[in-house]
Parts: structure tokens; C-alpha cells; sequence
């Protein structure tokens, strides 16, 4: 009889709520972002982390990875994570997500900001950047330089090599196309000719 009842009432509507044994398990207080709250001794609801401790996956170390330099505090040649398809697929978003808007699609420095505020920005494929350590670019995305901001918060370590990766990659791919043009001053200056009197005595 009991069954019966019960598979009557199964999937019925009712208008009074549900009985919860417990419910502070159930609905608990919530805070928004920079909200503040009168239970911490400095008012705040947004909680540091507690000191001594390391958040699951942020162990870090003074290496090649999270700086970009060796034990000797010289910027590192070479990207220090394997690059593959999956790597330079994430390099070539994140690149059009925070670097294309200043230095366009191909690096030439001619993005929406140079278009419209004409806001002066280095191209990729300088002599300066092509011949700069892969390092020493991490550190310039990382900390900042000039009128560029720093990234440190907005773009995580691996994406920043993800990036620096596809940065290496479009500037192969325009060596290979452009010859490496002549200087101007070959270009300009005619090569010397021997004087009438050249050789004589």
C-alpha cells in the first residue's frame, strides 16, 4: 500500500518546499568578488593564500622555464618546452588574442592601435628581433619594456612560450620568403674604382 502511495506521488508538483535535514549543506552563504565581510579580521571576503603554502600546480623553481634565464642569469637561447602541433596551435591564438591587436596578424607592427592611434610598434622581423634570445623575449612579455604592459597575470608561463613559438615560426616562414635585403649603404655607395695613377711609379 505504501508503494502504491509513494509511486502516485513520484514526479507530482507541490507547492510547499523540500524538507532538507541539513540545511547548512544545502544552501550556504556567498560572497561575490571584492565583496567585504564582517566574519575576517581585515574585512575582506576575497581570502590570500595562506602563507607557506602552494596551490596545485604552481610548485615553481628559478629555472629556465618560469624565467627565461640559466643559472647564470643569462637569457636562455632555446624554448625550454617541447613544441609541437598542440603547442603551436595555442602560440598562434593566444598571439591573435594579446599580441595582434599592436603587431597585426604577421608581426609587421601595424596593427588597430598603429592604424587608428598610430602608436609606434616594433615589427617581429627586425634584425634586433629576429637575433634577440627567446629569453630575453619571455622577460619582455612577462615584465613589460617601453609602452608595453606586463603579461605576468594575463597570459600563463606555457602560453607565453606558446606564443614566443609562434613568434619564431612566422618569422622563419618570412626569412624564407624575403631575401635578406642589401644594406643601404652598399646600396647607395658605389663601389671603388682604381685611380688613372693607380699603379703607376
Amino acid at each position: 500500500m505504501l508503494g502504491g502511495v509513494l509511486g502516485c506521488a513520484r514526479g507530482s508538483t507541490s507547492s510547499s518546499p523540500p524538507i532538507h535535514p541539513n540545511p547548512n549543506m544545502y544552501q550556504q552563504p556567498r560572497y561575490d568578488a571584492q565583496s567585504s565581510s564582517e566574519f575576517f579580521y581585515d574585512g575582506a571576503e576575497m581570502r590570500p593564500p595562506v602563507p607557506g603554502t602552494v596551490a596545485r600546480g604552481e610548485l615553481r623553481d628559478d629555472g629556465p622555464y618560469w624565467t627565461g634565464k640559466d643559472a647564470a642569469g643569462a637569457f636562455v637561447t632555446a624554448i625550454p618546452v617541447t613544441i609541437d602541433d598542440a603547442v603551436k596551435e595555442r602560440g598562434a591564438r593566444r598571439f591573435a588574442i594579446y599580441c595582434a591587436a599592436c603587431h597585426d596578424a604577421h608581426g609587421d607592427g601595424k596593427g588597430i592601435l598603429f592604424e587608428r592611434g598610430k602608436i609606434p610598434t616594433p615589427t617581429f622581423h627586425s634584425d634586433r628581433l629576429r637575433q634577440m634570445a627567446v629569453g630575453q623575449i619571455f622577460d619582455t612579455i612577462t615584465n613589460g619594456t617601453g609602452l608595453m604592459p606586463s603579461y605576468k597575470y594575463p597570459i600563463p608561463v606555457a602560453d607565453r612560450w606558446a606564443i614566443i613559438a609562434h613568434l619564431r615560426l612566422i618569422q622563419a616562414e618570412r626569412a624564407a620568403r624575403s631575401p635578406v635585403p642589401a644594406s643601404p649603404a652598399s646600396a647607395v655607395t658605389p663601389a671603388a674604382t682604381p685611380s688613372p695613377a693607380a699603379g703607376k711609379s
